[in-house]
């Protein structure tokens, strides 16, 4: 899925954006549908069509690679907790992952 990969690959980016409209920050709680709304709305800025169902797919998928690196911890069906603290622990996250490829 593309959409996933680009997320993933700038997650600065993307938290950068998302912290714009929402209050995005260690420790705060952050919901499925603002996570799947901010999507939406990264990509159509990027001139990118994604429909709702589309980026809710791609939400619930980013959300797991999330909690799999401890960066969100999963306090109910549709809320996390921020783990990381915003300014450093992505943007190290995504240069091992810009040196690895």
């Amino acid at each position: 899925m593309e959409y996933l990969s680009e997320l993933t690959a700038n997650r600065t980016i993307f938290f950068s954006f998302m912290k714009e409209k929402y209050n995005v920050f260690y420790n705060s709680n952050i919901f499925f549908r603002d996570i799947q709304y901010a999507i939406k709305s990264y990509f159509e800025k990027k001139n990118k069509k994604i429909n709702y169902s589309d980026a809710e797919k791609v939400a619930k998928e980013f959300i797991i690679l999330m909690e799999n690196d401890k960066q969100l911890i999963k306090m109910s069906n549709n809320a996390w907790k921020v783990n990381f603290s915003f300014e450093k622990s992505v943007i190290q996250k995504d240069e091992a992952n810009a040196t690895q490829n």
